[in-house]
């Protein structure tokens, strides 16, 4: 598909396995999942651009390469996506962080904003999303379209684990936005949970029911 990214890094793949274990507790699971959005930090921002510079070592002058000042920005959307910042933010110390509160209407089965804080200037930066799982996709999309609407141009979207149905439904309203995944599983089922999948990702990241 154009424009999904699966990262099947052995380290992610045998990570992914121990987090859709039942059996993982939620301490463990937190630890885990902070753990493969390092792995998947480093992929997705393969592709970041590079000038060069030149620094003094203990033997002399050497010509290097630096990032060449792109700002970056993580937007997690709550809840889940919270348990992926630990982890882009030890990778991308300097990036801001921003928050996209959303919740499903249970009549439309639409998602609804309810809190949206962003940095000031996400027109300038390089904005990666952050959702465990990308199930129907609604939640995704509209976080995409909320980015859009404050200016945003350059927009990723990071996930675990990612449902066709998912990635269908992101790319039919924004075919530009890159999606990197861990997986992609075989389906949604009757209840929205991709299948095989994980579970609930907030429910295990903060063992609630």
């Amino acid at each position: 598909m154009e424009n999904v990214f699966v990262l099947d890094h052995p380290l992610i793949q045998h990570k992914l396995a121990l987090i859709r274990d039942e059996n993982t507790g939620s301490k463990e699971f937190r630890e885990l999942v902070e753990e493969v959005a390092v792995l998947m930090a480093y992929e997705a921002t393969r592709n970041m651009p590079l000038e060069e510079t030149e620094v003094k070592t203990p033997v002399g002058p050497a010509k290097v390469k630096v990032l060449s000042g792109k700002k970056m920005g993580i937007i997690p959307i709550l809840r889940a996506g919270l348990g992926m910042v630990n982890g882009m933010l030890k990778l991308i110390p300097a990036a801001r962080v921003g928050h996209i509160g959303l919740y499903r209407d249970p009549d439309t089965l639409l998602p609804v904003e309810y809190y949206c804080k962003l940095p000031s200037d996400v027109s300038e930066r390089e904005l990666i999303i952050l959702d465990p799982m990308l199930a129907t996709g609604g939640s995704a999309a509209k976080a995409v379209e909320i980015l859009k609407e404050k200016g945003a141009t350059n927009i990723k979207l990071m996930c675990l684990i990612a449902a066709p149905e998912g990635i269908e439904a992101v790319h039919e309203k924004h075919p530009d936005v890159e999606i990197y995944t861990a997986s992609i599983d075989e389906k949604l089922n009757s209840h929205g949970y991709i299948v095989p999948g994980l579970g609930d990702a907030g429910d295990r990241l903060y063992g609630t029911k």
